[in-house]
């Protein structure tokens, strides 16, 4: 029976490729359903051979535990460099964008909280 190995909601797409190629590689049995038209379904890896469930868990922890050191070491080195992002960087290259998405915060809170605000005028 099928099991569920690894949901793909939310992963990059390098990191859905590294499992695919990961599982090709151990001669795990595995296939994949995408997130449908409108991206309600589950876009998942699945296992045909529930009894290899623990082996490609195995598989998957280890590979994600090296992923997180060698992302996390590169973040370091660009925070080290002074090259990683930040709000105040992000900011400085492309200001308008900012301001924009401010103006459109500030107009939904305005319309969310007016009409409390006219029913405490009353």
């Amino acid at each position: 029976m099928s099991v569920l190995l690894f949901n793909l909601r939310g992963v990059p797409k390098d990191e859905a490729d590294d499992i695919r190629a990961l599982l090709a590689e151990n001669n795990i049995p595995w296939y994949e359903t995408p997130p449908g038209n409108w991206g309600i379904s589950l876009p998942a890896i699945w296992l045909r051979d529930e009894s290899l469930l623990p082996r490609a868990k195995t598989l998957i922890d280890e590979y994600q535990k090296q992923r997180y050191a060698r992302v996390h070491g590169e973040y370091e080195q660009l925070r080290r460099e002074g090259r990683h992002k930040t709000l105040r960087g992000v900011i400085r290259e492309n200001p308008l964008r900012f301001l924009v998405y401010v103006a459109i915060i500030v107009a939904i809170l305005y319309f969310s909280i007016k009409p409390f605000m006219d029913m405490g005028a009353r």
